[in-house]
């Protein structure tokens, strides 16, 4: 589903130029970050604003239609993160090296095992960015 180019600038400005899953900065990779659905259109997802994150290619492609995910820690099946109606502050946290993303619900371990949030990419760029003095801000 094509998203209008007013929604997609909206959408790219309210992410501050972040994915809104991993919270990686679209300007210190080599691609250009997508407009992801949150909830996929299959599903009866809409293309309006509330519906509608930044996300990298990579978390974008491992969320897929997926709207849940199994907890690794109590195997239960949860909910996805929602960028829009949760925050990400309650669902996750940095580490101390503020390079791996530590899911404080069955929410964020599910999300960051369904999305490979802390695949071992993304935490050598982080490691990378960390010593370039990036900070890698929440949502």
């Amino acid at each position: 589903m094509t998203v209008p180019s007013r929604l997609q600038a909206l959408v790219r400005e309210r992410e501050n130029g972040r994915c809104a899953y991993c919270r990686s900065p679209e300007e210190l990779t080599v691609t250009r970050f997508e407009i992801d659905h949150i909830v996929p259109v299959s599903a009866g997802g809409a293309t309006e604003e509330s519906n509608l994150c930044m996300a990298c290619p990579s978390c974008n492609r491992y969320k897929g239609a997926h709207q849940t995910a199994i907890d690794p820690v109590s195997q239960q099946n949860v909910a996805l993160f929602h960028p829009r109606r949760d925050v990400w502050e309650e669902h996750f946290a940095w580490d101390e090296q503020q390079i791996r993303i530590i899911g404080l619900t069955l929410t964020g371990r599910a999300t960051i095992e369904k999305l490979r949030m802390n695949r071992q990419s993304l935490v050598r760029l982080r490691t990378l960015w960390r010593k370039l003095g990036v900070e890698l801000e929440k949502a």
